[in-house]
């Protein structure tokens, strides 16, 4: 079982006066919003030791919403939530999760009311992500996404693993890869993640022509969390990972305890089962 961070932080009733909305009045006069949030981490640490820099500071934290919101003007109260749990998650490393209510007491609702308000829940994701190139500049190719990926506010960079040179996958006669792994932590969902990672690929000039064929750059989504999902685009675990030592002996490196959700065994012991 993997252990989770269940320590709440609750901000109530937070007001703030702020210039969002559809209609051209509501940003030109503003209006009242309350927020109510809970701030999802581990409070242990400044339990035993009474220090402050072992928690969140929620003053801050309540700036920070105050700030989010009274700098920028939105159409949607939906894009307002959306930005704040994004500024609180990014800004405070201790947050694992928000969960945020943004309140919209007077919004231009004719009829008798007593407000209308969106509740979002976001929070930061660990996912491995595979590298492979075997086409022009291939250590180039894959530190390029690596950079791209730094730079994306959305992903945290956390481990990447040695690049190893290895034998071409599934019978098509092409040259050697360098493939690795990488760690990170994100606050993408899983189809929004496998976008981005296509939008990297076509950057570096990837063509999907011929099925495990040559590449300049391939991303795979390996590991989500310890999430088991399927859809038309993308199926997580990555399928027959477990028979590809060049995607077991990065996760080795990086993550060998790391327990596959649908096989119920560790990275070490796949790649062990695999070179048998």
């Amino acid at each position: 079982m993997e252990w989770e961070m269940c320590d709440e932080i609750h901000i109530d009733g937070l007001e703030v006066f702020a210039h969002h909305g559809v209609f051209a009045k509501e940003k030109e006069e503003g209006q009242k919003f309350v927020v109510n949030a809970v701030l999802y981490t581990d409070l242990r640490k400044a339990g035993n030791t009474d220090r402050l820099e072992d928690s969140t500071h929620y003053g801050e934290v309540c700036l920070l919403i105050h700030r989010v919101l009274t700098e920028n003007t939105y159409d949607l109260i939906e894009r307002a939530a959306e930005e704040c749990v994004r500024e609180i998650l990014l800004q405070f490393p201790l947050i694992r999760e928000v969960e945020l209510e943004l309140i919209k007491p007077e919004a231009p609702i004719p009829l008798p009311f007593e407000s209308v308000s969106v509740k979002i829940k976001r929070g930061w994701h660990r996912a491995f992500i595979a590298l492979g190139s075997n086409l022009g500049d291939s250590k180039g190719y894959i530190e390029g996404a690596v950079i791209a990926l730094k730079e994306d506010r959305n992903v945290l960079v956390e481990k990447l693993s040695d690049l190893l040179v290895t034998k071409p996958y599934g019978g098509v006669e092409q040259p050697d890869f360098l493939n690795g792994v990488l760690e990170i932590k994100t606050l993408y969902h899983p189809e929004e993640l496998l976008v981005n990672l296509n939008e990297l690929e076509r950057a570096a000039g990837r063509e999907r022509t011929i099925h495990w064929g040559p590449r300049t750059l391939d991303l795979d989504i390996i590991f989500y969390d310890k999430l088991i999902y399927e859809s038309e685009n993308l199926i997580i675990p990555h399928v027959d990972m477990q028979h590809r030592d060049f995607v077991l002996k990065p996760m080795v490196q990086l993550a060998p305890n790391f327990r596959h959700p649908i096989l119920q065994k560790t990275m070490q012991e796949l790649l062990e089962e695999c070179n048998a």
